[in-house]
C-alpha cells in the first residue's frame, strides 16, 4: 500500500436515460462493471482529467461537467484512493474500447436493468445520481 491516497476521476455520462459502462480486467475489480475515469494527473484540473480519461479510454465527446460525489475509498483493492464523481451527458460519437487492456468494451445500460456486479465507484456514482447523497466514507459505510 502506498504511503499516500490516489485521487482518482470518475465519470458518469448520461444518454437518454442509460449510462455507459465498461467491464473491467485491471489489476482489481476484474469483471465489475465501471464508469470511464483515472489518475488525476498533477496540476491537472478535474474536467481536464475527466474529458481526457473519457477520450483516451472510449473516445466520446462530453457536454458540461458536474460535480456529483466524493469518496473516501479505504480497504477496496490494496491502494487507498481519494475519488472525485463527475457527472455529464454524451455530447458525440460512438464508444470505442480504446483501452482493451484495462476494459473489455464499453455500451450503454438502462439504469433500471444494470449489469452486475458494479465496480464500487460505480454503485456509488450511481446511487449519488438517484438520491443525491454525494459523500461516501468507506471506513463508515462498506461497500454494498
Amino acid at each position: 500500500m502506498e504511503d499516500r491516497p490516489f485521487v482518482g476521476i470518475g465519470v458518469t455520462i448520461l444518454k437518454d436515460g442509460k449510462i455507459l459502462l465498461g467491464k473491467r480486467v485491471s489489476t482489481y475489480g476484474t469483471g465489475e462493471y465501471q464508469t470511464p475515469g483515472g489518475h488525476l494527473e498533477p496540476k491537472e484540473a478535474f474536467e481536464a482529467c475527466a474529458r481526457r480519461e473519457t477520450l483516451e479510454e472510449c473516445g466520446l465527446e462530453i457536454g458540461s461537467i458536474r460535480f456529483q460525489f466524493v469518496a473516501n475509498a479505504v480497504g477496496y483493492g490494496l491502494v487507498h484512493y481519494v475519488h472525485i464523481g463527475l457527472i455529464t451527458e454524451w455530447k458525440a460519437g460512438e464508444p470505442k474500447n480504446l483501452e482493451p487492456t484495462k476494459c473489455e468494451g464499453w455500451d450503454w445500460y438502462s439504469l433500471d436493468a444494470l449489469p452486475e456486479p458494479l465496480f464500487v465507484y460505480t454503485k456509488w456514482s450511481i446511487e449519488a445520481h438517484q438520491t443525491g447523497l454525494n459523500y461516501f466514507d468507506s471506513e463508515a459505510r462498506p461497500a454494498k
